[in-house]
């Protein structure tokens, strides 16, 4: 099962979450040397250190480092989240602080899709 946010969802999240909520980071730096990249993988450091840690490497222009979010960086930013798991898959809502509303989640296969498919709803609502 899945431990943090696919590359694709992680750079769709930095495009509104604060960077500093990534818990996690995908860079594709190589063990070669600044002068290469291999594919991106995720690591455990968070995506503020890694800017700090890994910047030998900013002169590569095709070096990159992506905000990656583990489900409980995910559970941290949604308001209120009930994430559970269904006949039909996982679910994740999302209450209001007074838990009069919920906005409800679809099902989908892993606890992280359905963090992220909720934090996308609640940001093109405005909500987030």
């Amino acid at each position: 099962m899945e431990k943090h946010t696919t590359l694709s969802q992680s750079k769709k999240l930095a495009e509104f979450l604060p960077l500093e909520s990534a818990d996690m980071h995908y860079n594709n730096a190589s063990i070669k040397g600044v002068n290469y990249v291999d594919n991106y993988r995720a690591e455990l450091m968070d995506y503020n250190t890694a800017v700090k840690v890994l910047s030998k490497y900013s002169l590569n222009p095709l070096f990159e480092i992506v905000p990656c979010w583990s489900l409980d960086a995910l559970l941290d930013i949604l308001p209120y989240p009930s994430l559970h798991k269904t006949h039909l898959g996982w679910r994740c809502d999302s209450y209001n602080k007074e838990g009069t509303t919920c906005r409800l989640g679809e099902n989908k296969n892993s606890p992280i899709d359905a963090c992220v498919e909720m934090i996308l709803k609640l940001h093109n609502e405005n909500v987030l």
